[in-house]
């Protein structure tokens, strides 16, 4: 609410008129909770590791959850965003997704070829196909 005191004792303000002033405070309320639901959506809207993937022109969607080996620009890898030892790769895919013959292999374009060859090396010996995962190229850019 808005409040107006006239003081006329003081001789600031003569006369019987109003006082106008903005009332801000429903205007902090929405802000405030405008704050809030940032807050709390903020951590939905990021997704994973960045890793930018190279482009191609084929395209195949999936909703399951997959085997995917993510090499980051560092050559650090992880298995569905969990941090994972090269040296048990084979045995943590088989662990986690007993099922499945093919494991996708996600690596950062900029990435040095090293941890990717042994990487393939490594889930060849697991009896794991590696699949590279790959962006699409969009036509309008060519």
């Amino acid at each position: 609410m808005a409040f107006s005191f006239q003081n006329e004792g003081r001789g600031r303000r003569r006369g019987g008129g109003t006082l106008a002033e903005i009332n801000i405070v429903p205007l902090v309320d929405v802000v405030l909770v405008l704050l809030v639901i940032f807050m709390l959506t903020a951590h939905v809207m990021e997704f994973g590791l960045e890793v930018e993937v190279p482009r191609v022109r084929q395209v195949r969607d999936s909703a399951e959850e997959l085997p995917v080996i993510t090499i980051t620009k560092g050559g650090e890898l992880y298995l569905n965003e969990q941090q994972v030892n090269i040296n048990q790769l084979g045995e943590v895919v088989r662990a986690k997704f007993p099922s499945h013959k093919a494991v996708y292999v996600r690596a950062d374009r900029s990435a040095i070829w090293d941890p990717i060859a042994q990487v393939i090396s490594a889930l060849g010996e697991a009896k794991l196909e590696p699949r590279m995962v790959t962006q699409p190229v969009d036509s309008a850019k060519r």
